[in-house]
């Protein structure tokens, strides 16, 4: 992907590119990740069960590693440990359909940095990564928690809106929408690029939700105030400020 961002890539503190390793035995979703996380300026390398993830990363050395829960041969706490023998500061973020209060309490006691639920947000997984390099040490760029947009500003790390000197009180799917929007701005974004991105995975490709949280976004973003929002009819959506 080539998607242009408002802020600089985040790369391993000796300028490298930052490492990924995933793991799931859906090729769907090892490939959509694969695609984002390159589009990130990021080496990426997949793998489809256990055995192969702990081979992969004894070459490729990853900084992080995005790791399903239920695989066909080891489960996920045992590559996590795996992992962690070979690289004790590696990132772990378990990405899986296991999404009982239990299993994320376990997941993250067992030592994972972090645990995502599908279906999820390709945004939210890729801002949970940049976070959990960026705290780990391995990886920084200045200034990346922050994106701006006008008079419009997003604090990634706060999961902070502002408009002006208003805060903007966003729920978890509107903040995630927002971000994509604001990570791409005055590009024309169509709906079925909005619902891969903010919606991802096993979503059905229901683009009408897509119109319905646009306009719970106006309603916040642009209500009394110019508009940054705005339909481009028969393509999809753009924001942008308003010209000078």
């Amino acid at each position: 992907m080539d998607d242009p961002r408002t802020t600089p890539p985040l790369h391993r503190p000796d300028g490298a590119p930052v490492r990924v390793l995933v793991v799931d035995d859906e090729p769907d979703v090892t490939d959509v990740l694969a695609n984002v996380l390159t589009g990130e300026g990021w080496q990426v390398r997949t793998a489809a069960d256990g055995t192969t993830a702990l081979a992969t990363a004894r070459t490729f050395r990853p900084d992080a590693v995005v790791l399903d829960w239920m695989l066909p041969d080891l489960d996920g706490l045992q590559v996590m440990h795996g992992l962690r023998r070979e690289a004790p500061q590696v990132c772990v973020l378990f990405l899986t359909a296991r999404d009982a209060v239990e299993d994320r309490i376990a997941g993250i006691t067992a030592g994972g940095d972090d645990y995502v639920t599908k279906p999820y947000s390709l945004e939210e997984v890729l801002a949970r990564l940049r976070g959990l390099l960026r705290r780990a040490g391995m990886a920084a760029v200045p200034g990346a928690d922050q994106l701006t947009v006008g008079d419009l500003t997003m604090d990634e790390e706060a999961r902070e809106v502002r408009r002006g000197d208003v805060t903007v009180d966003l729920s978890r799917t509107e903040f995630e929408l927002l971000r994509y929007l604001m990570r791409n701005p005055r590009r024309v974004l169509s709906k079925q690029q909005i619902l891969d991105r903010v919606w991802a995975y096993d979503f059905g490709g229901r683009a009408h939700i897509v119109e319905l949280y646009i306009s719970y976004l106006r309603k916040k973003i642009d209500a009394g105030r110019a508009p940054m929002i705005h339909t481009v009819r028969g393509v999809g959506y753009v924001l942008k400020p308003e010209s000078p």
